[in-house]
């Protein structure tokens, strides 16, 4: 018991480390630099890589691929409609339902985060040594599934 005591505690540290790092506790901008939530990055992204695969998306979709509430979801949905990011419109057989469609600002501005992006992880790759980087890409996806499994009140 105690050494899975120290191993809780280890990882907490890491983790905690690690977003504190990599710049995910700004609010203000991604950890690439982009002027935008990282909230409002990731929608962005995930409805350009839906869109690609000329998939619909709906905003209960959207909260739930980015795990965030509810009311969350509609305050960011409103934010991109805003700023001219997205549409919505009501999903046609379900009245309750809003679909998400990318504008062409939305469009560019993701696919400049998606860049930027992929820009810092390639940094990132970069920065590791080559003998590793196949252990921490499985030891992440580990840890995901790990994540993944537990209940929405174990996850803080």
């Amino acid at each position: 018991m105690a050494a899975a005591l120290e191993a809780a505690r280890d990882l907490q540290g890491a983790v905690q480390t690690f977003v504190r790092t990599f710049g995910l506790l700004v609010t203000k901008q991604t950890p690439c630099g982009q002027p935008v939530s990282p909230s409002y990055a990731h929608a962005l992204m995930l409805l350009l890589e839906r869109e690609s695969g000329e998939l619909v998306t709906t905003q209960s979709e959207l909260a739930a691929e980015l795990g965030l509430d509810k009311s969350s979801i509609t305050r960011l949905c409103a934010r991109l409609e805003a700023d001219e990011r997205v549409r919505q419109q009501r999903a046609e057989g379900d009245g309750r339902s809003r679909e998400l469609t990318l504008t062409a600002a939305g469009r560019k501005m993701a696919t400049n985060i998606q860049g930027a992006s992929l820009q810092r992880f390639r940094r990132v790759v970069d920065a590791l040594p080559r003998g590793k980087r196949r252990a921490v890409l499985d030891s992440l996806e580990l840890l995901t599934l790990a994540v993944a499994g537990l209940g929405e009140e174990e996850k803080t």
